[in-house]
């Protein structure tokens, strides 16, 4: 296992987790703002668990021995259309799951990391698959009426 592989990887996730956290948490407040609270507390409760990934790939990073940085995060804009934000998240969530697959295979050799990194995996899946899932239904049932779901 080559500790300072595993580090750099998990202090990548631990910076690109930490960015998209705070945006999704911004985004449910402005969603709770425009009165969709049902999709603001979806986006602030996914805040608060993917905060809960970034303490255990912080422990990981302390666990080999590491130091954690905190790197700077880049500016995003807010979009305050709830299906315009959904579409660009796909898309960032589509891109993300593609890299953390590639990464992931690179640390079958640390079975500890591997397993962290596999949970978080099946978790980033099924948060993409909801994106979908909420594109398909708006599809079918028209922004208004799944707007209205959301009240």
């Amino acid at each position: 296992m080559e500790k300072q592989k595993t580090i750099e990887a998990l202090q990548f996730f631990v910076t690109g987790l930490s960015e998209g956290a705070f945006v999704h948490k911004m985004q449910g407040q402005i969603f709770n703002s425009e009165g969709f609270t049902k999709l603001g507390q979806k986006y602030i409760d996914h805040f608060n668990e993917e905060m809960g990934w970034v303490e255990k790939f912080t422990e990981r990073i302390l666990d080999l021995g590491g130091e954690i940085k905190f790197e700077g995060m880049k500016s995003r804009d807010l979009i305050c259309d709830p299906i315009e934000y959904i579409k660009a998240d796909l898309a960032i969530q589509v891109q993300g799951v593609d890299i953390l697959r590639k990464c992931i295979a690179t640390l079958v050799d640390d079975p500890t990391t591997y397993d962290i990194l596999k949970a978080y995996l099946l978790d980033e899946e099924e948060d993409l698959y909801w994106s979908e899932g909420a594109l398909d239904l708006i599809e079918k049932i028209g922004k208004q009426n799944w707007l209205f779901m959301q009240v």
